[in-house]
């Protein structure tokens, strides 16, 4: 069973920064492909960055330029630096698991506040 554990939400003020941390365990974590998802009060969850075992990456239009996603396969984590960041982005942050088996799994969440 993959257990995703994210850390490293919080309160900030519009043009700061944040880094999102997702450990993963229970699964061969350079297999798998990963990604941060977002939902707002009101609104459907969102993706927000990808990235594939074979480090490939993908963004919201909106976040482009302003977010990077990255892993580390020693660590079994995945992050998510976000630079810039607006009130629009405040929302529930989860990371995503797709593994080899396309069993999908997810984070219980990390709550994002940006102020203006």
């Amino acid at each position: 069973q993959v257990q995703l554990v994210e850390s490293g939400g919080g309160l900030v003020q519009a043009g700061g920064s944040l880094r999102l941390s997702c450990a993963a365990s229970g699964s061969i974590f350079s297999n798998d492909d990963m990604a941060w998802y977002r939902q707002a009060p009101g609104k459907q969850r969102e993706l927000v960055a990808g990235i594939t075992s074979g480090y490939m990456t993908n963004y919201a239009d909106s976040v482009r330029g302003r977010f990077t996603i990255s892993r580390d396969n020693a660590k079994n984590t995945v992050y998510l630096q976000m630079n810039s960041l607006k009130p629009e982005d405040t929302a529930v942050y989860y990371c995503f698991c797709n593994d080899l088996l396309s069993r999908v799994y997810w984070g219980q969440g990390t709550q994002v506040t940006v102020s203006s």
